[in-house]
């Protein structure tokens, strides 16, 4: 039986208080605010005064198989090369149960948050016969299936065979990644990852020049690749996430890498709240560590905003808050906030190939509503108190109680 639900007076971002009808997970019928009253008697009805309501954000670049280790493995250096080390060391032999456990801890703070997707990275050991975090990611992601959507990258290192790429996908992986910079040969890396995903079939989401060296410079590289390719399949898209070092180079410089991504049809995520920390340690002046973001979005590159780590040796903050990467983007990236908050929801959708969402007719019903008088509050106070619909389901509800004595 098709499940139909009307959401009344709320706000939309534009200030607009409305009744939004859901049916069958899609919103069907905007109104204005009362003009539902006496409507569908047999439709559950939600009333959300004092509400906003948005689609509801994304988390396009997380590290499920890493979150809430920081703790046990720690990084006193606050360095990317060490983190590696470190987090390399300690991951091997992982044994399965405790990924779920960090794992789902962290999706539930998502789910808590509002996130109706995560595509998250997932290391894969080069010796793994079986890649046993591929696997519990997989089995998270059919447990949650109902509240998130759950997308897994198989990222895999310079020296990790070919045919470990199959079994990664054959486990439950979606796409296939890796860091180019830290191998011997980038561009040759870069190729080889992209020859691998268009073999498989899939997309490739890669860590790229995740530093502030300008000479680390692979965007243009990763461009000239997938521009050479004879088909350019929608199926199998291109995303470079942190692209930091080009947020280093002469204008003219990052002008032209734009255009070429923008051509190549490569998404951008950039990831303020972990490229802040582990960037521009030690310099005077300290950089921000950020991508060329209004450039990028200037030649018309698909640009999401990410969380990236949460709690783990490459990052010991993160709240599992798309709001917060959102706000970061405001205040570091200089974006307005209805273009930040874009960056996590609708740029962050079409990024992990979903279908538009929202509370306008015809738009899946991934919303939204969260205790706010306007888009800029949202974000800036990202309170709790907030309700998550997932494909016109509500999943989850956190209601905030404050007292003063």
């Amino acid at each position: 039986m098709e499940q139909r639900t009307w959401l009344t007076s709320a706000r939309r971002a534009d200030g607009s208080p409305v009744d939004v009808l859901m049916a069958d997970g899609t919103v069907t019928e905007v109104v204005p605010a009362g003009a539902s009253a006496g409507r569908d008697g047999d439709a559950e009805r939600l009333d959300l005064t004092g509400y906003l309501l948005l689609p509801a954000p994304v988390e396009p670049h997380a590290h499920l198989d890493k979150t809430g280790t920081w703790d046990d493995v720690g990084c006193d250096t606050g360095e990317l090369s060490d983190a590696v080390r470190l987090w390399n060391g300690w991951s091997k032999d992982r044994d399965r149960a405790d990924i779920l456990q960090r794992a789902e801890r962290t999706l539930s703070l998502l789910v808590s948050h509002g996130t109706a997707a995560v595509r998250t990275h997932v290391a894969v050991h080069p010796e793994e016969e079986h890649p046993v975090a591929v696997a519990a990611l997989a089995e998270l992601r059919e447990r949650w299936r109902h509240r998130i959507q759950l997308q897994i990258v198989a990222m895999l290192s310079a020296d990790t065979p070919a045919d470990t790429a199959g079994r990664a996908l054959a486990c439950g992986a979606d796409l296939l990644g890796g860091s180019p910079q830290h191998s011997d040969d980038p561009a040759a890396e870069m190729r080889r990852l992209l020859s691998l995903a268009r073999a498989h079939g899939v997309g490739l989401d890669v860590h790229t020049d995740e530093c502030l060296a300008p000479a680390v410079h692979t965007l243009p590289i990763l461009a000239d690749l997938v521009l050479s390719t004879d088909v350019q399949d929608p199926r199998q898209p291109v995303c470079a996430s942190h692209c930091v070092s080009l947020g280093q180079l002469p204008p003219d410089a990052v002008a032209h890498t734009a255009r070429r991504l923008a051509e190549a049809g490569i998404g951008v995520v950039t990831l303020p709240l972990t490229n802040l920390y582990l960037q521009g340690r030690g310099l005077t002046p300290v950089p921000r560590g950020m991508t060329a973001v209004h450039d990028l979005l200037a030649a018309g590159v698909l640009v999401a905003g990410g969380g990236d780590n949460v709690a783990d040796p490459f990052n010991p903050m993160g709240r599992a808050d798309p709001l917060e990467t959102a706000s970061l983007l405001v205040t570091s990236g200089h974006l307005g906030v209805t273009r930040a908050y874009e960056a996590v929801s609708d740029a962050g959708r079409a990024l992990m190939g979903l279908a538009p969402a929202g509370p306008e007719p015809g738009l899946v019903a991934d919303l939204l509503a969260i205790r706010a008088s306007s888009l800029a509050e949202a974000v800036g106070q990202a309170t709790e108190d907030r309700l998550l619909f997932t494909a016109g389901r509500l999943v989850s509800r956190v209601s905030v109680r404050r007292e003063t004595y």
